[in-house]
């Protein structure tokens, strides 16, 4: 199955829509130029299965871990979307499934403001939240300023490049890239290894930064650029955006103070403000009820969500990502919805990130 998923990628990388348009214009019609195309495809199979089984060879020897969008460690949030990608090559072990993550993207000509602010927010998230992961790009600017702040304060932070794991762009950043495999982050990627870096590449990924995350925070961006690709399909993905106001004067404010004045944005100045948009929970608060030990009532009141959840958990204990795949339920939703129900008393966790039903 896992040579055919990844010919199934190479085949969508070969085929696009101008293909499509091209072979109906010269067909005259839809079933014709589905021939065509199918005819095209099935002449370059035996060399996209020779292609997809040295893929699946060169990851086994370099420790890079293939997964497809039918895992379970498939990025739940991502595979919401009529995109995503068959196939993505994951080098580090980041929980792809977090119960809290957050995109940060925008301008690679960055000003100290955009710095001071990623700083502010990121410091204030990781002392309220400490399990959120941040997503970014590993490029210049504000992707590198993300991932660094996420670092240092010990957050897990996932890369998602343009290229195959075979290179790393731009190479200036290799030591960060390694600092996140090394710790609890990632660099994930759907492009073969010998995959270079072209500027097509670096717009289709931003679909997997936007896909993969709860929001997507706009710290600086012109009014043109990658940031504000990404923004669009976050929108486009019915995820919340996020932006932080700027001077008037700054052109690398004029992307967020645009997305922010045509209600495309939430303006935010905090980490408080994307905390309290989003329905997260202090993981202080969190603490302070199971330390208080609160107790359910005999004759629980559930919502739909609290149903779905506590219906699941009765058959046996189970981890989030499994709740995410049985009840349907988005991460983000599903979050505080367990949130809700350790407040009733009527879940708690166990160790090994199960999560069990008090009967």
């Amino acid at each position: 199955m896992l040579p055919e998923l990844i010919i199934s990628q190479l085949t969508l990388g070969k085929l696009n829509l101008l293909d499509a348009k091209r072979a109906f214009d010269e067909t005259g019609s839809a079933e014709e130029a589905l021939k065509y195309l199918s005819s095209r495809v099935s002449a370059d199979f035996p060399s996209l299965e020779k292609k997809a089984r040295e893929e699946i060879e060169w990851c086994n020897n370099n420790k890079v871990r293939i997964i497809t969008i039918s895992d379970p460690d498939y990025p739940q949030r991502l595979r919401n979307c009529c995109d995503a990608p068959m196939v993505l090559f994951v080098r580090g072990k980041a929980n792809l499934n977090a119960s809290h993550t957050i995109s940060i993207v925008g301008t690679r000509q960055c000003t100290t403001y955009g710095r001071d602010c990623i700083d502010k927010i990121v410091d204030e998230i990781a002392e309220r939240l400490p399990d959120v992961h941040i997503v970014s790009g590993l490029a210049y600017g504000i992707d590198i300023a993300a991932h660094r702040a996420a670092m240092r304060k010990g957050l897990p932070t996932i890369g998602v490049v343009a290229h195959g794991q075979g290179t790393l762009y731009p190479a200036h950043h290799r030591n960060e890239a390694n600092k996140m495999v090394l710790g609890n982050g990632a660099v994930i990627t759907e492009f073969l290894h010998d995959v270079f870096p072209e500027a097509r590449n670096f717009l289709q990924r931003n679909r997997i930064i936007a896909g993969i995350s709860d929001a997507t925070l706009i710290p600086e961006s012109a009014i043109h650029g990658g940031g504000m690709v990404t923004a669009r399909l976050t929108i486009d993905y019915s995820r919340d955006l996020f932006a932080i106001p700027g001077s008037i004067k700054s052109p690398m404010s004029e992307g967020p103070n645009t997305l922010i004045r045509d209600n495309k944005a939430i303006l935010v100045t905090s980490a408080g403000d994307i905390i309290n948009n989003l329905g997260w929970h202090d993981e202080q608060e969190v603490q302070l009820a199971r330390k208080k030990g609160i107790e359910r009532t005999i004759f629980t009141e559930y919502t739909d969500d609290e149903r779905k959840i506590v219906e699941a958990l009765e058959k046996a204990d189970k981890t989030i990502d499994s709740l995410c795949s049985e009840t349907g339920l988005p991460i983000s939703t599903l979050s505080a919805t367990i949130f809700s129900l350790e407040m009733k008393g009527v879940i708690r966790s166990l160790p090994g990130s199960l999560l069990h039903f008090i009967v």
